[in-house]
Parts: C-alpha cells; structure tokens; sequence
C-alpha cells in the first residue's frame, strides 16, 4: 500500500458548504488535523458535515462531526488535535460551512493509504 501525505486548503470560506476532502474508491483516509483561522473581527461559527456515498455518488448517510462551533474573533479552532484522528473510507467526503461570508481559512492535514 502506498501512503501520501497531503494538506486541503479552503480560503475565506463562506455560508456556502464547500467539498474539503472526497475519498476515492479503494482508498482510505485518515484526517490527521483540522483547523479553522477566523478572519474577522466579529464571532463566527462553523461546521463539518461527513457523508457516505456509493460508487455512483448517491449519499446514503451524512452526520455533523461538529455543528456550529464557535471560532472567536481573529483566531484559529482546531478542530482535531491532540493525537485524536478522523478516518474516511471510500466515497466519504467531508464538508465544512460557516455563518458568514469571506470568514475562515480552513486547513486539513490528512494521509491517503491506496
């Protein structure tokens, strides 16, 4: 199995979900670190959503892993820390959101084992 070391970058993410990491088929997953910089002077709060899908892209499930989460004015979350990880398997992705436009940049370390 080979293993890929990879970083996601979202840039002043708004109330408009926006795909983070999607998982191929035969791969898997692991989140590694996840946080959230506030780029605002004011309190905005976001969310991460996981969804499971089949090979066509139906989603069969899809559950918050944090909902509306507060990140305080011009600071960073992290969202994941400590040691704890989060694992995807295949056609899972992973959403984040926010409250207000223009608010966050989001970074997510992960590895992908195919």
């Amino acid at each position: 199995m080979a293993t890929f070391f990879e970083n996601a970058l979202l840039t002043q993410l708004g109330t408009a979900e926006q795909s983070l990491i999607t998982v191929n088929a035969n791969t898997s997953t692991t989140v590694l670190g996840l946080s959230f910089t506030n780029l605002t002077g004011s309190i905005v709060t976001a969310s991460v959503r996981l969804t499971t899908a089949t090979s066509g892209g139906t989603v069969i499930t899809s559950a918050y892993f944090v909902n509306n989460v507060i990140v305080p004015p011009n600071q960073s979350l992290r969202v994941l820390n400590g040691g704890e990880k989060l694992v995807l398997t295949q056609y899972m992705t992973l959403y984040v959101s926010c409250n207000t436009n223009a608010s966050l940049d989001v970074v997510a370390s992960y590895v992908n084992i195919v």
